[in-house]
C-alpha cells in the first residue's frame, strides 16, 4: 500500500505539556482519513504539524517544540490545501476576492474562482463581504480556499461545523466526489462521528496526544460487536437480569437498553418474568463508531 504521510514517534510540546506524544500514523494515498478524539486529544495539533511538515521539502525535520530525537516523518513534497481550526478570511473582501488572493499566493494569477464558489454553494454571494457571512458560509469558503490549486492532500478541521443538515450532505458529497474523481487524499477531524463514518476509509483514534488505534473502515465494521436494542417495562429489573446472565449492556432510559452480545431470548424472558418485567421489543442493530470510540477511550466527552 502506498502512503502519502508516514510519521514515527511524532512529538509536539508546548512548554512541558506534550500535545503529541509519540504519534505513529500512516495515511494511505487516496484515503479519506478521519482523526477522532475527545477535546484536547491532540487532533488539531496533529493536523497542523502534519500540514506544516508537508509544506517543507522532503526529508526529516525538526520543528519548533518538536524534539528531533522524538520525531521522524517521511514525506514527499505534495500540493496541499488546509482549513484548520477556522478559515483565515479577509472580512472586508468578497468570497471571490478571498479566493483570488489565495490563488496569487500560490502563484496562480489567472485563477478563475467561479467553479470553486459553485462547488461549495457560494456562487450567489456577489459583493457581500465575508465579514457578513454566516458561520456556515465561512466554513464553505474555508473549504473552497483549501481546494485552490488542485491539491493532492487536503486537511479539513471540523469541515461541517455550523452547517445545516442540507449543507452537511452537500459537503459530504463534495468530499466524496473529489476523493473518487480526482483522487484527492483528505485528512479530516470531526466530532460528528456519525457523519464521519459515512465518508472515512481509514481512522486514527486519539486520546491524550497518543494514537490509540489506526483502523480502516472494513476492519472497523468487522470489529463491531453484535448489538440488540430492547424495550422493556422496567429497565431496573432488566439490569438485574442482565447482570445475572453476565451480559454487557447500556441502559438508555427507563424503558430502553442496548445489549452488546448475542443472548438467548427465552432465558432473558424467564429472568424478567420472575421480576414482573415484560420484554416488549428487541431489534438487532449495528454498533456505531461513537460506541466503539467511547469503548476505546472511555468517558463521554465530546469527540
Amino acid at each position: 500500500m502506498e502512503y502519502v504521510i508516514t510519521s514515527s514517534a511524532l512529538t509536539k510540546k508546548y512548554g512541558k505539556h506534550k500535545a503529541l506524544d509519540g504519534v505513529d500514523i500512516n495515511v494511505p494515498s487516496g484515503a479519506v482519513y478521519g482523526i477522532i478524539g475527545k477535546n484536547g486529544a491532540g487532533k488539531t495539533t496533529l493536523m497542523r504539524v502534519l500540514c506544516d511538515l508537508q509544506r517543507e521539502d522532503s526529508g526529516e525535520y525538526t520543528l519548533f517544540g518538536v524534539s528531533s530525537a522524538d520525531k521522524k516523518i517521511k514525506n514527499e513534497r505534495k500540493r496541499i490545501g488546509a482549513m484548520i481550526e477556522k478559515p483565515m478570511l479577509y472580512p472586508d473582501m468578497t468570497a471571490k476576492e478571498n479566493l483570488r488572493i489565495q490563488a496569487e499566493a500560490l502563484g496562480l494569477p489567472s485563477f478563475d474562482p467561479e467553479e470553486l464558489l459553485k462547488l461549495v454553494g457560494l456562487e450567489n454571494t456577489g459583493r457581500k463581504t465575508t465579514g457578513r457571512f454566516s458561520f456556515g458560509m465561512k466554513q464553505r469558503l474555508g473549504i473552497a480556499l483549501a481546494l485552490v490549486g488542485s491539491p493532492d492532500i487536503v486537511f479539513l478541521d471540523e469541515p461541517v461545523n455550523g452547517l445545516d443538515p442540507q449543507g452537511i450532505v452537500e459537503i459530504r458529497e463534495l468530499i466524496l466526489r473529489l476523493n473518487r474523481e480526482q483522487n484527492i487524499t483528505f485528512v479530516i477531524s470531526s466530532h460528528i462521528l456519525d457523519e464521519l463514518s459515512r465518508i472515512a476509509t481509514d481512522y486514527c483514534i486519539m486520546d491524550s496526544g497518543r494514537v490509540v488505534r489506526q483502523i480502516n473502515a472494513n476492519q472497523l465494521q468487522s470489529s463491531f460487536r453484535k448489538c440488540f436494542d430492547l424495550t422493556v417495562t422496567d429497565t431496573k429489573a432488566l439490569s438485574v437480569a442482565l447482570d445475572k446472565m453476565g451480559l454487557p449492556y447500556e441502559i438508555k432510559d427507563e424503558k430502553h437498553a442496548v445489549i452488546y452480545e448475542e443472548f438467548k431470548i427465552s432465558e432473558l424472558v424467564s429472568n424478567l418474568s420472575a421480576s414482573g418485567c415484560e420484554l416488549l421489543t428487541v431489534h438487532e442493530v449495528d454498533e456505531s463508531l461513537e460506541t466503539y470510540f467511547l469503548e476505546l477511550t472511555g468517558g463521554e466527552d465530546n469527540a
